[in-house]
C-alpha cells in the first residue's frame, strides 16, 4: 500500500505561556485533501494549535513543517508562500469581516495585496468565489450586516480561498449557526473540498460535527493528543477513556439510551 506523504507534520509541539504549559509534545498530521477533526473540551489546546500552524501563536518547542518546510516558530511575514498557502476560518464571521468593506473589497483585498493579479483580473476572481460558496454576484456590492449569519460565514470561506490555499484551519466555524444552516455549511466545506482537493483541520467541540466531515479525528485533552486515528475508529470504539467519556457525555434524543449512557459515564468516571 502507497504511503500518503502528510502535508502538515506537527512533532512534539510545546507551547507554553509563562508557567502554564498549554500544549504538550503534540504530534499530528493532515494528508492533502484530508479533514483531520480536532476535539475536545473547552481549553484543551485545540485553538492554541489551530494558531500555532496558522503563525499567529507561539511556538515553544518542536516542528510545524508545512509541504516539506519547517514554519514552526516563524512569524507570518517570513513564510513566505507558505502564509498565503495556510488560511483559517473562525468562529464569528461578524467580527471577522470589516463591517465598513463592501464583500467584493473584502475578498479582493487579500488578492491584490499579494499582487496575484491585476484589479480586473481580481474582480473576476470574486464572482468566481461568489459563486463558488454559493452566493449571488450582487452580494458583492453589499456589507456584511446584510447577510445572515450563515451568509457571513459563506463569506468568510470565500475570503479563506481567495488565495487558492493547501490547508484551512476550520475553528468551531459552525457552532454559532442554527442546526439547518450547519448543516449546509458542512455541506459546503465537503463540496469545496472535493472540488479543490484543500485539506482541513477541523476545530470543534461537536462529535456530530466530527463525524460528518471528518476522515480521521484527534482528540485532545490538557494539551496532548491522547487518541489520533480513523473517524469510525475513534468515534464508534475509542481507545481511550477519556474519548469514550465524550462519546458518552455527548446527548441524545432517546431519553432511555440517554440514563444507560449517563450510567456508563458514571463508572467510567469512578474507574479512573
Amino acid at each position: 500500500m502507497k504511503t500518503i506523504e502528510a502535508l502538515v507534520n506537527v512533532i512534539d509541539l510545546d507551547v507554553r505561556f509563562a508557567a502554564h504549559h498549554v500544549l504538550k509534545k503534540v504530534c499530528i498530521d493532515i494528508r492533502p485533501g484530508e479533514t483531520v477533526g480536532l476535539v475536545g473540551e473547552s481549553g484543551s489546546g485545540k485553538s492554541t494549535l489551530g494558531r500555532s500552524i496558522l503563525g499567529i501563536g507561539p511556538v515553544t518547542a518542536g516542528r510545524i513543517v508545512f509541504h516539506g518546510q519547517d514554519i514552526g516558530g516563524l512569524p507570518p511575514r517570513k513564510r513566505g508562500k507558505q502564509s498565503a498557502e495556510i488560511q483559517a476560518v473562525f468562529q464569528d464571521p461578524f467580527t471577522s469581516l470589516n463591517p465598513a468593506m463592501t464583500i467584493e473589497e473584502i475578498l479582493i483585498e487579500p488578492i491584490i495585496a499579494r499582487r496575484i493579479s491585476s484589479e480586473q483580473d481580481a474582480r473576476k476572481r470574486v464572482r468566481g468565489l461568489l459563486d463558488q460558496v454559493a452566493l449571488p454576484s450582487d452580494s458583492a456590492s453589499r456589507f456584511p450586516r446584510e447577510f445572515s449569519g450563515g451568509q457571513r460565514q459563506r463569506v468568510a470561506i470565500a475570503r479563506a480561498l481567495a488565495l487558492s490555499p493547501r490547508l484551512i484551519i476550520c475553528d468551531e466555524p459552525v457552532s454559532a449557526l442554527d442546526l439547518s444552516t450547519q448543516a449546509r455549511v458542512l455541506e459546503l466545506f465537503i463540496d469545496i473540498q472535493e472540488r479543490t482537493g484543500v485539506s482541513y483541520l477541523f476545530i470543534t467541540h461537536d462529535l456530530a460535527v466530527v463525524r460528518y466531515v471528518s476522515h480521521r479525528v484527534a482528540v485532545m485533552r490538557n494539551g496532548e493528543v491522547v487518541e489520533f486515528g480513523d473517524c469510525d475508529q475513534v468515534t464508534a470504539r475509542p481507545a481511550h477513556d477519556y474519548t469514550k467519556r465524550l462519546l458518552l457525555s455527548a446527548p441524545i434524543a432517546d431519553p432511555i439510551r440517554q440514563t444507560e449512557r449517563r450510567n456508563l459515564l458514571s463508572q467510567l468516571k469512578q474507574s479512573t
